[in-house]
């Protein structure tokens, strides 16, 4: 399915190490015409780490979408009774945002959104980013994988060698995800 005109709810959470690329597929999705509406979890809007500024990153997306971004509970829970979002994309998607979706937690915007998105049975997209995939957070990414709705950006080893249980998302292949998403349609090899 084309990306001109869909309403792709972009979420950011707090796996700073992946947002230059991340922001790179957002300008890419914005120059596809595609209404991308930023959303951004407590950690990412408020957190400087050593990957850049908060403030620079915000600046940044505020810039490519020319949007206010989403970053409280309040402003994302309209984001289903209004329709605004056609489908939502998680990325990056840490391991902590994994698991409150895989048990129902709403404590964060991102969360909100994603809730507040699904209630119309619209497709979910998780760019999974997280150094305990293969560990901890493994079991929490399984329930994801087998509920509708949700739909991964297909992902990778970290660094098998320094980080054997650690997974990240390719981020060339966001568009490709989305737009297999909307068809309803898992993007293969989820695995690369």
């Amino acid at each position: 399915m084309e990306l001109k005109s869909i309403k792709i709810g972009f979420a950011f959470t707090g796996s700073f190490c992946t947002f230059e690329k991340t922001i790179e597929q957002m300008e890419a999705l914005v120059k596809l015409g595609a209404n991308v509406i930023p959303i951004m979890s407590y950690n990412s809007y408020t957190l400087d780490n050593k990957f850049g500024k908060a403030s620079d990153f915000i600046n940044k997306i505020k810039k490519i979408t020319n949007k206010d971004i989403i970053h409280t509970i309040q402003e994302a829970e309209p984001i289903g009774p209004k329709k605004i979002t056609d489908i939502m994309l998680i990325a990056p998607c840490s391991g902590n945002t994994i698991a409150k979706l895989a048990n129902g937690i709403t404590d964060t915007p991102v969360l909100m959104a994603t809730k507040s998105h699904l209630r119309n049975q619209r497709p979910v997209v998780i760019a999974i980013s997280t150094n305990d995939a293969l560990a901890g957070s493994a079991e929490n990414i399984g329930k994801l994988l087998n509920r509708r709705n949700y739909y991964f950006v297909p992902f990778r080893q970290d660094n098998p060698i320094t980080k054997p249980n650690s997974l990240v998302f390719e981020p060339k292949m966001i568009i490709e995800t989305l737009e297999k998403a909307l068809d309803k349609e898992q993007i293969q090899p989820i695995i690369l």
